[in-house]
């Protein structure tokens, strides 16, 4: 098994955890964005907004770039690369292990002329 930096995949499940969030980082993945522009969609203070924007880049999913007294934010997807890692070692490990089982039940299968499967007996 793949080892992964439990702290960094707990920093992004817990960015990624919030519907907020998300919906920045999919208003960011369309590009470059002002925090104040970032935030007028939403219905909370801009002190709520960047709240949610510190989360994101103690993930490192974004970036602040700074253009005088303006900040930019962007999205940075490569910062995904550890948590899809781990999704898709697991999805692999439950997609093998229900394969088999799914096999392992085919093959005991009662026939239906089994008394195994005779549901009119007493017992």
């Amino acid at each position: 098994m793949v080892k992964y930096n439990d702290h960094a995949l707990d920093t992004t499940f817990h960015a990624l955890a919030d519907p907020t969030r998300r919906a920045i980082l999919a208003r960011l993945s369309q590009g470059q964005v002002s925090v104040g522009e970032l935030a007028r969609p939403f219905e909370m203070s801009l002190p709520a907004v960047s709240k949610h924007l510190k989360v994101l880049e103690g993930a490192e999913l974004i970036t602040r770039h700074r253009d005088g007294r303006v900040s930019r934010m962007e999205f940075n997807p490569a910062a995904l690369m550890g948590a899809v890692g781990w999704i898709t070692y697991y999805k692999k490990f439950w997609e093998g292990r229900l394969d088999r089982l799914g096999r392992f039940l085919d093959e005991t299968k009662p026939t239906e002329g089994d008394d195994n499967n005779d549901t009119n007996t007493k017992g």
